[in-house]
């Protein structure tokens, strides 16, 4: 199929970033693009740390989307790391998008986002996202409002939640983006491993779940995943003690020589009583993973782990739904929780949890 791609030089393609204030929707708007999830989502802010690559593909072309942190005014150096990332990032690509929430406000984070749009000289499509919680009325006004401040290249308005104009919106980034060969082949999905994947599952489900004052103080690491043949289920073992099945008015379980047991009937009864767990194939995987949620502080290792261990047990629960969905068999997920005081303002902690410098 990517010989036949490469082949191709009527098709579009292109790398388009999204960038936008923190939970304006972008890692929900990439995820709806492609057609699965690949980045994280929460309704808390500054979500997405790094820069995720997915890769979409259809005749028209390749799109490579590179989802960013949220633009925002930085607190400490793993604050810095994030806004050098979406900055950075917009340099690189040929086409921006830049998601806003519908309102007639704009504001300081917004003017900030709009000099950096101005100073790269790339085109923007302007997506205003969250169509669903306006009414239609009211669009024109958020459009006209924004229309003051540049000009883009075009200008959509979407619902990533409700997946509604997806399509315009896909058309238009075709439409601008250049003619060439894909950078990729049409199977490739993103450039996350399996493992770095795994560890923003369960962040994902540490950041749904926790107050609001932890999640922006954690990280995780993924220690070890091993894959392993599951046991053989053991067979039930056969009593010792046969006993005859009961007679019935139409089924007589004995034989006509002398009332002696009818075997047939006997052995069909003990099959019938057989399990099927010597159907389940000693071939079955279960992958074992260790991880760890990195904390700031010793209180909020205690609010992670909770009453018993119950909030630990929840995030492992969630977790190891959404791992088995990706890895594909069973997963046995083991969670500890560490204390790294002020990690987000040590360099080398940083990248050791994954959130190596920007240059």
């Amino acid at each position: 199929m990517q010989e036949n791609l490469n082949n191709n030089m009527n098709m579009k393609c292109g790398y388009v970033t999204l960038i936008g204030r923190p939970n304006v929707g972008k890692s929900t708007l990439m995820n709806h693009l492609i057609g699965q999830k690949i980045a994280i989502t929460s309704h808390k802010p500054q979500t997405t740390r790094g820069r995720i690559q997915t890769v979409y593909t259809d005749e028209r072309g390749q799109i490579v989307f590179l989802d960013t942190p949220g633009i925002h005014e930085s607190k400490n150096k793993l604050g810095e790391y994030m806004v050098k990332v979406a900055t950075k990032t917009m340099e690189e690509v040929d086409l921006i998008l830049w998601l806003v929430e519908p309102s007639t406000f704009i504001g300081a984070g917004e003017h900030m986002i709009i000099d950096q749009l101005r100073e790269c000289g790339k085109q923007v499509i302007l997506v205003i996202n969250k169509t669903d919680t306006v009414s239609s009325d009211d669009l024109n006004s958020f459009i006209e409002a924004y229309k003051k401040e540049m000009d883009y290249a075009d200008i959509v308005t979407v619902s990533a939640l409700k997946n509604d104009n997806l399509d315009e919106l896909m058309q238009k980034m075709f439409d601008r983006l250049p003619y060439g060969d894909p950078f990729y082949d049409d199977e490739t999905l993103t450039d996350q491993s399996e493992r770095d994947i795994v560890g923003e599952i369960i962040r994902e489900k540490a950041l749904r779940l926790l107050s609001d004052e932890v999640p922006h103080g954690i990280a995780v690491t993924v220690e070890t995943m091993k894959t392993r043949k599951a046991a053989a289920p053991a067979k039930k073992k056969k009593s010792k003690h046969v006993h005859p099945p009961k007679k019935s008015a139409n089924n007589n379980a004995e034989s006509s020589n002398g009332g002696a047991p009818d075997l047939e009937a006997m052995l069909a009864t003990l099959k019938g009583g057989q399990t099927d767990a010597a159907d389940v194939s000693s071939e079955t995987e279960i992958m074992d993973i260790e991880a760890s949620i990195i904390c700031e502080r010793d209180s909020h290792k205690g609010i992670i782990i909770g009453k018993g261990g119950s909030m630990l047990k929840k995030i492992g629960s969630q977790a190891r739904t959404d791992i088995e969905k990706l890895v594909g068999c069973k997963v046995n997920l083991q969670l500890f929780v560490k204390v790294r005081k002020d990690w987000r303002n040590d360099t080398v902690q940083m990248k050791n949890f994954g959130y190596k410098n920007t240059k």
